[in-house]
């Protein structure tokens, strides 16, 4: 029998999801301390997370209730139906929460109960009345969830836009990944500073543990069954159920947009990113489709959170919106994992470190999922007749360039002449390497992605 505990160390927040005769595992997730923050807060909103099914929003908000409240409240609006009539039929915040009470069963208190609503999607009336709290009853602490919610939030009339603040939640990061797979491995993995020699037996491990994520991904359920029964067989069973998880909500969650265009788009991506630029084509999608056949269809991907967007831009200038091209972009799974079983990659040809076709764009994939909600500015890639530099990045107004590298190999033409021409104060390689300066372009090995903005 699964046995649930809390564990608290300092500001570490862990949940003991089940025992085996071997050990404890631990989840950690890094956004309980974002919303620790945001609890604290003067200028604190109604907070909504936002991001794909199965990645841990509930387990996040109800943990976060239990170690940062007095208590928390928990509404379910695909669960309990009967919640939506409290919506529909006030806008006062005070008579909401006595009503919610009586459901609860349990007084709640400003400040002391959490108050979480689930599944809001399915009552907009809820998620509008947010803005009422906001404005009449901010004393009151509220989080809201839901599946495919960034679809709903896209729709500036669906939400109260500046009434409410926006967290996007992802699956486990490497770091968050290795803290629940090997703590020991961890704690090295946070000691590593700028400029520290990383010693090869500890190299070794690291870059064993970043091939480990690129099986299993950073999927909670996905995640916990490693650390539980480390069978292969069952990650890849996983993984194929929540494929199918997605690709069912399609055709329940599309409004006003086409499900099966929805669906082409989804199971077009492995073959979009074995081409060899990877920018995403419509006719291969569908012979002789347009822009207007699926663009819609690409928007409520990115909403969802299901595909990350990655703009091409003209010029590598600050600021870096400025030259998105918005016709030239690549998309990205949200999971490093759930990419490699749709392109059925073999775990052999991960492990065994051999070259293999789509070697290129799931390590592209593993390290854009790692940047995502590091910095300010999302990531953007440059590409003309020269070459094409894989990544760009903006950190405050410097600029710099970023090459991925599934291997040990050496810099393209392209990256090198542009470090050489431009000299940035930073330029940054990806790869298998160790950690160290090549000239004017510092090599991060894969598994120090997530640390990239602390080494610059």
């Amino acid at each position: 029998m699964c046995e649930k505990h809390i564990v608290r160390e300092g500001k570490k927040c862990y949940t003991i999801l089940g025992r085996t005769e071997r050990r404890v595992i631990l989840l950690k997730r890094n956004a309980i301390q974002e919303l620790a923050d945001w609890k604290s807060s003067d200028e604190r909103k109604p907070m909504v997370l936002k991001g794909a099914r199965q990645v841990g929003k509930t387990w996040l908000m109800k943990e976060f209730g239990k170690n940062y409240y007095e208590s928390y409240v928990y509404f379910n609006f695909d669960e309990e139906e009967e919640l939506k009539s409290i919506f529909a039929t006030n806008k006062n915040p005070y008579r909401i929460i006595d009503l919610l009470s009586m459901i609860a069963g349990k007084k709640i208190q400003a400040g002391e109960t959490l108050i979480i609503f689930d599944e809001i999607q399915e009552c907009p009336e809820a998620l509008n009345t947010l803005k009422y709290f906001k404005e009449k009853a901010n004393e009151y602490h509220i989080i809201a969830a839901g599946s495919l919610l960034g679809t709903l939030l896209a729709e500036p009339k669906s939400y109260p836009v500046g009434m409410v603040n926006l967290l996007a939640i992802y699956p486990l990061t490497f770091d968050e990944f290795l803290d629940a797979t090997d703590p020991s491995l961890f704690a090295f993995y946070e000691s590593i500073q700028k400029g520290q020699p990383i010693e090869e037996i500890f190299h070794n491990r690291l870059m064993d543990a970043y091939n480990s994520y690129l099986i299993i991904g950073g999927m909670p359920e996905c995640v916990v069954s490693w650390v539980k029964y480390r069978d292969p067989a069952r990650i890849s069973r996983i993984q194929r159920e929540l494929i199918e998880i997605y690709e069912n909500d399609f055709s329940k969650h599309n409004g006003k947009v086409n499900s099966g265009r929805i669906l082409m788009v989804f199971r077009s991506i492995v073959a979009q990113l074995a081409k060899p630029n990877e920018k995403f084509i419509y006719g291969a999608v569908r012979e002789g489709a347009r822009a207007r056949d699926f663009e819609e269809a690409i928007e409520w991907l990115v909403s969802a959170g299901m595909l990350n967007r990655v703009y091409n831009v003209s010029r590598m200038e600050h600021p870096l919106a400025a030259f998105d091209k918005l016709d030239q972009f690549k998309l990205f799974v949200f999971d490093t994992g759930l990419l490699k079983h749709m392109a059925g990659i073999d775990n052999s040809a991960i492990l065994l470190k051999a070259s293999y076709q789509f070697k290129g764009p799931l390590t592209e994939n593993y390290v854009l999922q790692q940047l995502c909600g590091q910095f300010e500015v999302a990531p953007r890639y440059f590409s003309d007749r020269h070459g094409e530099i894989d990544f760009v990045l903006q950190h405050g107004t410097e600029i710099i360039p970023v090459e991925t590298k599934g291997g040990e190999d050496k810099s393209a033409p392209s990256f090198k002449n542009y470090v050489s021409e431009c000299q940035p104060e930073h330029a940054i390689r990806f790869s298998k390497r160790g950690y160290r300066k090549d000239g004017g372009i510092t090599n991060i090995p894969l598994y120090l992605v997530r640390k990239t903005k602390e080494l610059l």
